[in-house]
């Protein structure tokens, strides 16, 4: 949970009448909101900002709105994108939410009366293509992992970054991507929310917990390649109880959804087989907290798995040349197999020789995330709050070409 605030100034006549508006601003699926919320929660006692959630989706909104209420949230304020226009929208892609650029163009007048706008994906800078470039915007990094794309061109477009932990900042120096005084490195804030969580196991027995993690890109995931042996091999195994939550975007809308319960719909009497296609315990690390072993690919949940060191073992269902390529530096923390024949066995050798990777996982573990002291939620808040008030901003970085269809794909 969020420890003690911050001792941020006490309001008076003076503060009030310099009081800055902060949006928290998404727009994309609901497992952004574990990433910016511990910010926004800790700004929302600070007398110096106000703090304003904004969501087309209500599941995010209720979703804030319980975080808020369970962690100590001060004043904020919950505004739920609605109308008619965005409700069909949503019910025609068969999205909880509707797209992106939608959203966007609702909310873009609203948007531009804020001083800064947070937001844990990119595809919003959009508004400054739209003529709504006086906000500063704010990026909460959404996971810590590996791949290219938390590296995104996009993100040098930011007035501030916040960082999970050395690795991200050493990735970003080189690429460009952040510049001095424009970024601090703050900690993993999602781990403030779920410290200390113990949730109930869906098992009836105290078999080992297996957390199979798929991720949604079909270019990268094992899914479409192993997915459904890895079931099967589960269901006719007894030594195991197996938790399949794949990444809440690969069956992101109704009929995805429906597609994937036919398919998976044998495996849902059984007593050792839970398959959870995107709730809230998906997002939440509830799994990952129950979990002995993780079975995963390319998703960034493996660095909140090995939060406390664990076995693990990943598959190549793409064939990867993957040993020197930094995009896969997770792969050294356990065994990674070309086929999930005999998965199961595969498992539990990975299990007893976790040894030979445990220090791997604590290095790795390390220069993710930075930790120590404070909780990272209260120092990303003295961070934004300290270049939000320091005086007038530097030099907004310059605009680079972007292609739409890009920016509206990897969010």
């Amino acid at each position: 949970m969020i420890q003690q605030p911050i001792n941020f100034p006490a309001r008076t006549d003076q503060t009030d009448r310099k009081t800055q508006s902060i949006c928290f601003f998404f727009n994309a699926q609901i497992h952004h909101l574990l990433h910016a919320m511990p910010l926004a929660l800790e700004l929302s006692h600070d007398p110096r900002f106000r703090v304003d959630i904004i969501a087309a989706g209500a599941d995010h909104i209720a979703l804030a709105r319980d975080l808020a209420a369970r962690h100590g949230g001060g004043r904020l304020n919950f505004i739920h994108l609605d109308n008619i226009w965005l409700r069909t929208l949503s019910h025609l892609s068969g999205h909880a939410s509707p797209p992106k650029l939608a959203t966007l163009l609702a909310a873009r007048r609203r948007l531009a009366r804020y001083d800064a706008i947070v937001v844990p994906e990119r595809t919003s800078l959009l508004l400054r293509r739209l003529g709504r470039a006086d906000s500063r915007f704010i990026h909460t990094c959404h996971g810590a992992g590996d791949r290219a794309v938390g590296y995104d061109p996009r993100i040098a477009l930011f007035d501030f970054v916040l960082l999970a932990g050395e690795k991200q900042r050493r990735r970003m120096l080189a690429q460009g991507l952040i510049r001095e005084d424009h970024y601090a490195i703050a900690g993993y804030g999602k781990f403030d929310l779920t410290r200390g969580q113990r949730p109930a196991s869906p098992f009836a027995d105290s078999r080992p917990i297996i957390l199979y993690n798929p991720h949604f890109s079909p270019r990268l995931s094992s899914w479409q390649a192993m997915g459904m042996d890895v079931l099967r091999q589960f269901a006719a195994d007894d030594r195991f109880n197996l938790i399949v939550a794949p990444h809440v975007r690969l069956f992101d809308n109704r009929r995805k959804r429906a597609a994937a319960e036919r398919m998976l719909a044998e495996f849902a009497a059984l007593p050792h087989i839970h398959v959870d296609l995107g709730s809230r315990a998906s997002v939440d690390m509830s799994y990952v907290h129950l979990a002995a072993a993780y079975i995963g690919d390319v998703s960034s949940q493996i660095y909140e798995f090995i939060a406390t060191p664990r076995p693990c073992l990943f598959l190549n269902g793409h064939a990867a040349q993957w040993r020197e390529d930094p995009n896969y530096a997770h792969w050294h923390y356990g065994p990674v197999h070309e086929s999930a024949d005999r998965i199961p066995d595969k498992v539990a050798a990975a299990m007893a020789a976790h040894g030979m990777y445990d220090a791997a996982q604590r290095r790795g573990l390390s220069d993710t995330f930075t930790s120590g002291g404070a909780p990272a939620s209260a120092r990303a808040a003295r961070a934004v709050a300290d270049y939000l008030t320091r005086g007038a901003p530097a030099a907004r970085p310059v605009p680079t070409p972007y292609k739409l269809r890009e920016a509206l794909r990897h969010g």
